[in-house]
């Protein structure tokens, strides 16, 4: 998982100033603390969170920590698979972003089984606002990476569908996985908030109050709400239509293996945004 620590004016900034800096950050975190949960309960090998900044209390027991490297958001997903390879050689690895706190563990679980996963090259998770919220690779290495996604325009409505263009092109077999809504306005607060209602993200994003209206409990109060992340409360059921041979991929049973190296991101896949669409 490659993520921003969530400090104020560096992370959820389209938030403002509908919520205040500290309010954006404090939500940052109660994101980054359901995806790192939830990524908890999906069977792997080893969980790296490759970090832009410093670890907080929201970083459970089992995680590696590793810094950001490579400069742009194109070359830091790049550097993230390029040291999962390192960490774990020959394992396949899934990189997921932070902006997604309504995934669910099964949402993975089935196309990232044994009894799935070797027909795949590659999974591909796009986010609805053109960007992607996950990319996996059944073998990676730092020249796959590169070739995949050194120079692909980020932050950009086409982010996503780049991003498969190159997969396809390097004939690799893609898994697509469900559409999911990444956390960058109130708009997509508010929609997420009530796909995954039993998430810290909703109980904090709940506690400010309407956009507009007084907050219903102090900042300091409402940053630690502790509810645990509901599981089966995946976004919009995953269709995106495969580009080139890419098979859909739905995220369904709590059976099966995950991936034996998992890294977290950022939300745009990486640096605290879903990948493709970061902040």
């Amino acid at each position: 998982m490659l993520a921003k620590a969530p400090s104020p004016g560096r992370v959820k900034t389209r938030l403002t100033p509908a919520r205040t800096p500290a309010q954006a950050a404090d939500l940052a975190e109660a994101a980054l603390a359901d995806t790192l949960g939830t990524l908890g309960r999906v069977p792997a090998g080893r969980r790296v969170l490759v970090l832009d900044g410093t670890p907080g209390r929201w970083l459970p027991p089992g995680w590696d920590v590793l810094p950001q490297r490579g400069g742009g958001l194109d070359l830091r997903l790049a550097a993230a698979f390029a040291d999962a390879d390192r960490l774990a050689p020959g394992a396949p690895a899934l990189l997921v972003g932070m902006d997604t706190p309504q995934l669910s563990a099964r949402t993975l679980a089935e196309p990232l089984s044994a009894a799935v996963r070797g027909g795949a090259d590659a999974w591909y998770g796009p986010a609805a606002d053109g960007g992607f919220w996950a990319l996996g690779l059944a073998r990676p290495t730092a020249a796959l990476a590169r070739q995949l996604l050194h120079g692909v325009p980020m932050s950009t409505p086409h982010t996503g569908a780049d991003l498969l263009q190159r997969l396809t092109a390097a004939a690799l077999r893609v898994t697509v996985l469900p559409t999911l809504t990444d956390v960058d306005t109130v708009a997509d607060a508010e929609e997420v908030a009530a796909l995954a209602p039993h998430s810290r993200f909703a109980a904090h994003w709940h506690s400010l109050g309407p956009v507009g209206g007084p907050s219903r409990l102090p900042v300091a109060a409402a940053s630690g709400v502790g509810v645990a992340s509901g599981e089966g409360t995946a976004s919009r059921a995953g269709t995106a239509s495969g580009v080139g041979g890419a098979s859909g991929a739905a995220g369904a049973s709590g059976a099966g293996v995950a991936a034996e190296a998992v890294v977290a991101g950022a939300s745009g896949v990486v640096g605290a945004a879903a990948a493709g669409a970061a902040q």
